[in-house]
């Protein structure tokens, strides 16, 4: 690759939680929240995604954080941040070069990190103002493989590696 190209490479891949890992619905019981839904095919889609970016998670659920925390951090070892959605677009700012950033969110507020980041991507049932931001709407929902439709998207459109170059990875 030529150091110009190279330069137009995203670094990082950001991903809100709830409606984008999950399909954004929460049960509850006397004592609060329980659980949370996350979809299949993500978490294998996100191992060979890190090959070429650093990935991140945020969420601005802290009554479900043990829950995030669990799926998230302990069993698909991704880093899981606290930033409330009002905060996201500085924190973003502070950690990451915006410009060479990927942006997964479904939210509101998602909208303000979409207009300021490299690339922005939503599932399937977001907001109609929040996916006619997005470089990119999956048509998957959250919670329904859409991080894993974006995780070959990002791998072809920026790293040239397609469908059959990501299986043969997992052939012996």
């Amino acid at each position: 690759m030529n150091s110009k190209f190279e330069e137009n490479l995203p670094d990082s891949f950001i991903l809100d939680l709830d409606g984008v890992f999950t399909d954004g619905k929460f049960a509850y019981s006397k004592k609060g929240k329980i659980s949370k839904s996350f979809g299949p095919d993500d978490h294998d889609a996100l191992k060979f995604l890190k090959n070429y970016l650093k990935i991140h998670v945020v969420t601005a659920d802290s009554k479900g954080f043990e829950i995030s925390h669990r799926r998230l951090m302990v069993d698909m070892n991704l880093p899981l941040n606290l930033v409330r959605a009002e905060e996201r677009l500085n924190w973003i700012i502070e950690k990451f070069e915006v410009k060479k950033t990927i942006y997964m969110g479904d939210g509101l507020l998602d909208i303000l990190v979409f207009r300021e980041v490299m690339y922005s991507i939503t599932p399937a049932n977001a907001l109609d103002c929040t996916k006619n931001e997005a470089s990119f709407v999956t048509k998957s929902k959250g919670g329904d493989r859409a991080i894993a439709e974006a995780s070959l998207h990002i791998l072809d459109k920026f790293f040239k590696v397609n469908l059959n170059d990501f299986l043969s990875k997992f052939l012996p």
